[in-house]
């Protein structure tokens, strides 16, 4: 579903850097936000030494957002990893206008993070809990 939203260049360009940990690039996650249902833009990013928990503690309760983090996690076999991993919060109590939108300009903001092959979509949450949602779903892509 198209919806007219573009993603701004600076989006393309950070996420160039971050997946490289390039110089002023190493940090652990970003947020982007749609602004005036025109553009997406980055509203935030976390500094590497930012945990899961600081990630999900800069989603808005009622508001729709995505998220890039880069995961670090143990095999089930034991070697420590990390992979990238883009989530579209879209919560339940968010307004439907602005959960319409997120949903239709995904597509968009997905194409800018070229290589990003760990999407997941939460409502809740609930959904966001790191060891019963999250690690299962990054564990398969180990």
């Amino acid at each position: 579903m198209a919806t007219g939203v573009v993603v701004d260049d600076e989006v393309a360009t950070a996420f160039n850097g971050f997946k490289l940990q390039a110089a002023g690039f190493k940090l652990r996650y970003y947020t982007y936000v749609i602004e005036n249902k025109q553009i997406i833009k980055i509203e935030k990013s976390g500094e590497r030494s930012k945990t899961y928990e600081d990630f999900c503690s800069d989603l808005p309760e009622n508001g729709c957002r995505y998220g890039l983090i880069d995961l670090e996690f143990t095999t089930d076999d034991g070697r420590p990893t990390s992979k990238l991993v883009f989530i579209t919060w879209n919560p339940d109590t968010a307004p439907i206008r602005d959960k319409m939108l997120y949903s239709g300009s995904k597509e968009s903001i997905k194409s800018a993070l070229n290589g990003v092959g760990i999407h997941i979509n939460a409502t809740d949450f609930a959904e966001l809990d790191f060891e019963s949602s999250i690690l299962p779903v990054v564990k398969k892509f180990a």
